[in-house]
């Protein structure tokens, strides 16, 4: 039982709301806790660390894991078991949001496992988790024992009419021309996730540091918390390279790797280190067959230093390239015939092959989570199969990195994407990586704004993306920028900076570093120098694609959208659905009728068919008035007395013999039968029913 009188509760003033922060009363047994309260959201945050290193692990075991409990919002799971499953890409892309500031700031050499848990207990729509969960890690890692370099904190921002939020509410969200995730330390940016609706690089900049002004907020407070109540750290001896052992290797390995490495062709290039590495381990492997793994490090770090010192002293990259150029770019659009809409974009050896299917609005994604959206009309997908870099690697099912991926091509395009009002379709649009070298995020944002053109979506603008590199000296603080960066450079780098806009402006941003932040200088140069190279890329989509197409495919469905009252969604349907089946299979559509009245009636073929069903559903809807003229069948006969005429599914009224003609008739069967095509007028709506006049009996 946890001792209350070492419990603690911190409070700060978080943007206008009370931030309150629990300490010491709840999970007592990890190594931090933490129960942090803002409005209504509850979010509580662990990190445990095992006592011993991972035998064999070459990188940080950290594992993050954000939990979205149904009953946070009043809510019962749904399926059979009626509890929590498989984490939705919501709650993935909240764990990689918390996972990626924190990352950077554990020591070198640490190789224990760590595990955040960070579960979202009761959410208020207006107040989000996410923030908090990001704070809650925060304090969790600096009151325990587990060595770390925080504290961090975090911020959302967003931008109404040039002025700057924090932490919108749901009604200020969809106002804003931004909404930014931040993170970061008193002193720098550690984490960027944006998406924006087209806004300058100075509106993005301004949002960062006005954010950052709030997370040095945080941060002080954190600390404050720390000091009262944290642990001491744990002293561990980290994973080191003797210096003995890495001077050696220096001294016998750096000309022969210098001299691998001195090729711009990426194949020859690396058979040429396999080799050099393999000689060089071979001939240490009898000075040091137990450190073998420390000999491998220190040939790592030799090759990470040679490559970074060509890049940031001479300006030449791997590949040749200057640190402004693009990579070679060429794409090509209509690629598969029986595809809505398709494109292959092309730069350098990354290769993103882009799909994309048009559907009725009700086959939009059904979300079930913690915020309000319950649909998504527009999916945006994200394969990275092992081909695409040579690996003999079976298909798995979609991993964190690729729900990732896939969500920021989908936060890119998301502001560019036509109302339903006026393009009234769902839209799937698949990005399956072909090849991939390094910025295959961004080639997927640039082969699905070629799919969608070339589906015959009414994009508002076309979109590109470009990632951008960095290596800073830790020691001057003097730096570099690279233009879209490739593997090697990603890999040996200090930063991956995702940047992805219209001609316009930017829609979406994404930052990873692996160093303890940036700067607003870095930044700025960054993002100005991303637009440099993404307008360069929208130049080459556009010499390939330069326009929508005209019309869609014919192997999509034709659509028509329209309203009707929402009084009148019974009468269309009909008594167990007999109304609008018939319709359906009169006019060989499908129908989509949601709760406000829209309907979505889709055909394949000819769109005189959704004309037709369009027209039954409205003269349903309508309330009949006299003087109304329809199209109707003879239902019924009644031979001295008059005809029914149904003139709407489920509606009709009767002629009476007296205005079948001009002419007196004797019987009704001397003018119609059952089933003869007519025109009739309303000529009286009364408590008995609706009487017509016959204008014209039509050929069938």
């Amino acid at each position: 039982m946890p001792n209350l009188e070492n419990a603690k509760v911190f409070k700060m003033d978080y943007a206008g709301r009370e931030l309150t922060v629990e300490i010491g009363k709840y999970a007592e047994q990890a190594n931090g806790a933490c129960l942090v309260r803002c409005g209504d959201t509850v979010v509580n945050v662990t990190v445990c660390m095992s006592e011993k290193a991972r035998e064999g692990m070459d990188f940080f075991p950290l594992s993050v894991d954000y939990e979205e409990k149904m009953f946070a919002v009043g809510k019962i799971p749904g399926g059979f078991k009626k509890r929590e499953g498989r984490a939705s890409d919501k709650a993935i892309l909240v764990s990689r949001l918390i996972d990626r500031p924190i990352r950077p700031l554990f020591p070198k050499g640490i190789f224990n496992d760590v595990v955040v848990v960070a579960t979202a207990l009761s959410v208020d729509p207006d107040i989000a988790p996410e923030p908090i969960a990001m704070i809650g890690s925060s304090v969790a890692l600096s009151i325990s024992d587990i060595p770390w370099a925080g504290p961090t904190g975090s911020v959302i921002v967003g931008c109404i009419d040039g002025k700057y939020i924090i932490n919108p509410t749901v009604a200020e969200k969809e106002k804003s021309t931004i909404h930014l995730s931040l993170a970061g330390t008193k002193d720098a940016i550690l984490m960027i996730e944006a998406g924006a609706k087209e806004v300058t690089d100075a509106e993005m900049v301004g949002a960062i540091m006005y954010g950052h002004e709030e997370i040095k907020k945080v941060c002080a407070f954190v600390e404050e918390i720390a000091k009262v109540a944290g642990k001491p750290k744990k002293e561990m001896e980290f994973y080191h390279i003797p210096e003995e052992l890495d001077a050696e290797v220096k001294a016998y390995a750096y000309d022969k790797l210098v001299a691998a490495l001195d090729t711009f062709d990426r194949q020859e290039r690396e058979a040429r280190q396999a080799a050099a590495e393999e000689e060089i381990v071979a001939h240490f492997a009898e000075i040091y067959p137990d450190q073998l793994r420390e000999v491998k490090d220190s040939i790592y770090y030799i090759v990470k230093g040679i490559v970074r010192a060509k890049i940031f002293d001479k300006g030449i990259r791997p590949d040749g390239r200057t640190l402004k150029e693009v990579r070679p770019i060429w794409c090509e659009h209509g690629v598969l015939p029986r595809v809505h809409g398709s494109a292959v974009f092309t730069r350098g050896q990354t290769q993103a092959l882009t799909t994309c299917t048009l559907g009725m609005l009700g086959e939009a994604q059904r979300m079930e989570g913690l915020d309000e959206e319950e649909e998504k009309r527009y999916m945006h997908q994200y394969n990275f199969p092992g081909y695409c870099t040579g690996e003999a690697k079976a298909l798995r099912s979609p991993g964190r990195r690729e729900i990732g991926h896939g969500a920021l091509a989908e936060r890119a395009l998301v502001p560019v994407i036509p109302d339903a009002s006026e393009f009234p379709y769902a839209i799937r649009v698949v990005s399956d990586i072909m090849s991939s070298n390094g910025s295959s995020s961004m080639a997927s944002v640039c082969g699905s704004t070629m799919a969608l053109m070339d589906a015959g979506v009414p994009i508002k603008a076309p979109v590109a993306g470009c990632a951008m590199g960095l290596i800073k000296d830790p020691e001057t603080g003097k730096y570099v920028i690279m233009t879209d960066i490739q593997g090697l450079e990603d890999f040996l780098g200090d930063m991956d900076f995702k940047v992805a806009g219209t001609e316009k402006g930017i829609t979406a941003i994404q930052m990873d570093i692996k160093i303890k932040g940036i700067s607003e200088e870095i930044m700025l140069d960054a993002i100005a120098q991303a637009q440099e190279g993404r307008r360069h890329i929208l130049g080459k989509m556009l010499e390939c694609i330069p326009e929508t197409a005209p019309q869609l495919s014919v192997y999509a469905p034709k659509i028509i959208s329209f309203q009707i009252s929402p009084d009148k969604i019974g009468d269309v349907v009909g008594k167990q659905g007999k109304v609008i089946n018939k319709i359906i299979e009169q006019t060989g559509t499908k129908i989509d009728i949601e709760e406000d009245g829209t309907v979505c009636v889709a055909c394949f073929g000819d769109i005189a068919n959704a004309e037709r069903a369009k027209a039954i559903i409205q003269s349903i809807a309508h309330d009949p008035e006299v003087g109304d003229m329809f199209v109707g069948v003879v239902v019924r006969i009644l031979s001295k007395v008059g005809a029914f005429v149904e003139f709407a599914p489920g509606k009709d009224g009767m002629v009476h013999i007296s205005k079948l003609s001009e002419k007196r008739v004797n019987q009704v069967e001397d003018v119609l039968n059952i089933g003869d095509k007519v025109k009739v007028e309303i000529i009286k709506i009364g408590e008995k029913g609706i009487d017509l006049k016959l204008l014209e009996k039509l050929e069938d």
